[in-house]
């Protein structure tokens, strides 16, 4: 005979499968919709990160500051998402997904608007912090949401359809900052980006259902939170592809961060074709993650997500090679640099679901926020990292050498993760 709490148990999960299953989507043109939803409020971050990237410069001159403070814009708003999603996340396992993400999108509006009217570069920094916290929303909620609603070789799918979507952004974000910087100042970009903040918001809320049924919903204190915390902390298996994802993340807005300089200061581009060179390699990105869903089913995610891995490692361990030889052409930076965004398309969300696939769904939202509070640590840490040379500004050898460091460090975690596997290390959540 069953005890009362294992019956509760049952029920729960019961109604919770039967819940969850009716939120699947269940035609192409509803997961054709909720792909364009998510896709348009995670790409809100990338808008935000790299719209303003060929106005560095720019801004540089008009707030009358140095470059690496200019930078340390960027840097904040890294670590606003990083601390961010680690608010954001326990909070729709709580209350679920649509209202912390809403408000997050109306905070995230008015904080563009304010980025117009900035006095120096230190008002500049603190309103990037904050709308690095709001922007979080919707970076960890949009993972969350497919935790809730997918898994396996789906949930891969899926998460390389998004990418198609959300990579569009980094992909035109700085096309069209650099055309902006032809008919007005560089504020002209965060009116832009408040004008998509106000649009994502108004799809989410008309178009975006609620994915955790509040059965599963779980209100946790600061000390249950912290239990979870430390449980999702002592498994191999989470932490190894987290770290992995973060490392990668690293080399990723190293590049993000430091090619603006490098490309208009050590090569000599305009703005213009800056831009058109960031758009190539993005393109590189979105080819990467649309080839990585052609192979699911075929070959093994740990396999492809290995292959990605060890694709970037090469490509920026050539790169450092010839800025140290000095011999590095232009061209050839550029074609090195698309070869590791494609391996990226790889990594990003092979590693994202294996970190996420054995979590239930009542923690996903923590998961997925200690996932991306440590991605975007890391990335904008490392990122850091190059402007540590004697000019105090990035240089094409300082932004290789630690590339490779954050890859070689990617590939190390994943080696780990895989042992972990292996011996079955993981502990119950």
């Amino acid at each position: 005979m069953q005890s009362p709490n294992s019956l509760a148990t049952a029920q729960r999960s019961k109604v919770s499968e039967q819940t969850s299953s009716s939120a699947v989507p269940r035609t192409r043109k509803a997961t054709v919709l909720l792909v364009m939803v998510l896709g348009l409020m995670t790409a809100m971050g990338p808008l935000a990160t790299d719209m303003y990237l060929p106005a560095f410069p720019q801004i540089t001159e008009a707030l009358g500051t140095a470059e690496a403070q200019v930078q340390l814009t960027l840097t904040a708003m890294m670590l606003g998402l990083s601390l961010g999603q680690l608010v954001i996340g326990p909070m729709s396992d709580a209350w679920g997904r649509r209202g912390p993400l809403l408000v997050g999108g109306a905070v995230f509006t008015v904080t563009s608007v304010l980025c117009v009217f900035v006095p120096n570069v230190t008002v500049f920094i603190v309103l990037r912090f904050v709308q690095g916290v709001s922007g979080a929303a919707g970076a960890v909620i949009a993972r969350a949401v497919v935790r809730d609603l997918f898994k396996g070789d789906s949930a891969v799918r899926f998460f390389s359809r998004l990418a198609l979507v959300m990579m569009l952004a980094p992909l035109l974000a700085p096309l069209l900052g650099a055309q902006l910087l032809l008919v007005g100042p560089w504020q002209l970009s965060f009116w832009v980006l408040a004008v998509m903040a106000a649009l994502s918001f108004v799809v989410t809320l008309l178009w975006l259902p609620e994915s955790l049924p509040v059965v599963e919903r779980r209100r946790q204190g600061p000390l249950a939170l912290l239990v979870t915390v430390g449980r999702l902390a002592r498994q191999p298996r989470f932490v190894g592809p987290v770290l992995t994802l973060g490392l990668s993340f690293g080399m990723l807005f190293t590049y993000v961060s430091a090619f603006s300089f490098v490309s208009q200061h050590e090569f000599g581009v305009s703005p213009q074709l800056y831009a058109w060179l960031f758009a190539v390699n993005s393109l590189g990105l979105m080819v990467g993650t649309q080839t990585n869903g052609l192979l699911v089913g075929r070959v093994e995610t740990l396999r492809r997500l290995g292959a990605g891995l060890t694709l970037a490692l090469v490509s920026v361990v050539v790169l450092s090679v010839l800025a140290v030889s000095g011999v590095a052409s232009l061209w050839m930076v550029v074609g090195l640099l698309a070869v590791m965004m494609f391996s990226v398309g790889f990594i990003m969300p092979n590693a994202t679901v294996t970190a996420l696939d054995g979590q239930p769904v009542s923690v996903a939202g923590t998961a997925s926020a200690l996932m991306g509070a440590l991605q975007f640590a890391l990335g904008g840490g490392v990122a850091a990292l190059a402007g540590l040379t004697p000019s105090g500004q990035a240089s094409l050898l300082s932004m290789a050498v630690v590339m490779v460091g954050a890859a070689g460090l990617s590939l190390v975690a994943f080696v780990w993760a895989v042992r972990a596997k292996s011996r079955g290390d993981s502990l119950p959540v």
